[in-house]
C-alpha cells in the first residue's frame, strides 16, 4: 500500500536491497503505517575520507564531496536514494527523513590537501545529495568547506536546487573574481504543482530563477541542469525552461534523462501510481523505449541520455532550444583556475622592498 504524505516525495518505505530484516505487515497495520508523517532525524556521521574520485565518462568532473547522505528535499527521482541501503535503511522514506552529515568534512579536506602528492583539480559539491538541503542551516558543513576553498584558493563547483546557496554569496563572489567557482542550478519544472509532489521540500521554481539572476548579477558563472527529463511528466517543459533560465542569466544548460537504478524503480513506479495513475504505464513505456526495453540502462554513454527515437527527439529539442536562446548546450561545469591553490601550511612569499 502506498500513500502520499505532505512534504515527502516517496509514497512508500521500500526495503533496501541489503536489508537484513524484512517486515511484512497485515493490511490494517500497513494502512496505519502509511498514515504516519515521519519527522526528520539528523545524525552525525564520521567520514573516513572526504573526496570521492569519479571515473565515469558521463559526468564532467573527477572529484566530488558530499557533505550529506540522504536528502530532505525528497525528490522522488533521486538516483542517490539506493545509498541508504548500505545502512539497512529504506531508500524510500528513510532517505528523506534519516539524514546523515559529516562534521569532520573540513578537517579531512585539510588533511587531503596536506598530502605531499596532492594535485589540484576542481572539486564538485552536490554530485549525489544537495549540499544546500535544509540540514545545512544547522550543521553549516557546506559553509565550512567553502571557507576552506576560499582561504586556500582551490577551484570548486556546486550543483544545487537549494535557495540557501545565497547565504554564501560573499564567498562565491570572491571565488568568481578569480575564476575558482561555477554553479549549476537544477530546474526540472516551472510548475509549482508538479514541484510540490515531485520534489516537495525544494524552493519554488520562481525562487530558483531568482537564484540564477542573483548569481549572475554577482558575477558568478551559473548554468542550469534540467534533470531529470521524465516522459509525459515534464518533457513538455524543455523549451519553456530554457527560455526562462536564459532570460534570468544562465549561460549554459544540460539535461539528464530519468535514471532508475536499484530501488528507485519501485519508488518511482509507486509515486506514479499515486499521482499519475492515468498515464503511469505510458510513462514507463517511453522510459523503456529509451532504455533498450528495460526500466534502466546503466551503461556509460546511455544512462544520462537514453537512446532510440524518443531519446533522439529530446536531444534535438534541447539543442534547438539552447541555440535559440544563446545558451551553450550540454555544459554545466565550466573551466576553472587551478593555478592559485595555496596548500595548508605552505609559506607565503612576502614582498621585498
Amino acid at each position: 500500500m502506498s500513500n502520499a504524505r505532505k512534504g515527502r516525495g516517496a509514497v512508500s518505505s521500500v526495503d533496501g536491497r541489503y536489508a537484513k530484516t524484512r517486515v511484512f505487515l497485515d493490511e490494517a497495520a500497513a494502512f496505519e503505517r502509511d498514515q504516519e508523517h515521519p519527522d526528520t532525524v539528523l545524525r552525525a556521521m564520521g567520514a573516513k575520507q572526504i573526496i570521492s574520485k569519479n571515473t565515469s565518462p558521463d559526468v564532467p568532473f573527477n572529484r566530488s564531496i558530499n557533505p550529506y547522505q540522504g536528502c530532505e528535499h525528497g525528490c522522488v527521482y533521486c538516483y542517490a536514494r539506493p545509498s541508504h541501503s548500505y545502512m539497512d535503511l529504506s531508500p524510500g522514506l528513510d532517505f528523506e527523513t534519516q539524514i546523515f552529515y559529516k562534521p569532520n568534512a573540513a578537517r579531512l579536506l585539510i588533511e587531503e590537501w596536506q598530502k605531499p602528492g596532492y594535485t589540484v583539480e576542481p572539486i564538485t559539491l552536490g554530485a549525489n545529495t544537495d549540499p544546500y538541503q535544509p540540514a545545512e542551516r544547522k550543521t553549516r558543513v557546506t559553509r565550512e568547506l567553502l571557507e576552506l576553498f576560499d582561504k586556500h584558493q582551490h577551484p570548486y563547483s556546486i550543483i544545487t536546487k537549494g535557495s540557501l546557496i545565497l547565504r554564501d554569496l560573499d564567498i562565491l563572489e570572491r571565488s568568481a573574481r578569480n575564476g575558482l567557482v561555477s554553479v549549476a542550478i537544477s530546474v526540472p519544472t516551472l510548475s509549482r504543482e508538479l514541484k510540490r509532489i515531485m520534489e516537495p521540500r525544494v524552493s519554488a521554481p520562481e525562487t530558483r530563477l531568482k537564484i540564477i539572476r542573483t548569481l549572475r548579477d554577482a558575477g558568478v558563472p551559473v548554468s542550469v541542469l534540467v534533470a531529470p527529463v521524465i516522459p509525459m511528466i515534464n518533457d513538455n517543459e524543455i523549451e519553456s525552461i530554457i527560455a526562462a533560465v536564459a532570460e534570468n542569466g544562465a549561460k549554459s544548460a544540460a539535461y539528464v534523462f530519468l535514471r532508475l537504478p536499484h530501488e528507485v524503480k519501485t519508488i518511482f513506479k509507486d509515486w506514479l501510481a499515486v499521482h499519475f495513475p492515468d498515464r503511469a504505464e505510458h510513462v514507463m513505456s517511453l522510459v523503456r523505449q529509451a532504455s533498450g526495453g528495460r526500466d534502466y540502462d546503466n551503461r556509460f554513454g546511455h544512462r544520462q541520455r537514453g537512446r532510440g527515437a524518443y531519446a533522439d527527439l529530446l536531444s534535438k529539442r534541447f539543442s534547438i532550444a539552447c541555440r535559440q536562446h544563446g545558451l551553450v548546450d550540454r555544459e554545466y561545469v565550466g573551466p576553472l583556475n587551478t593555478t592559485r591553490f595555496r596548500a595548508p601550511g605552505a609559506r607565503q612569499l612576502g614582498l621585498a622592498f
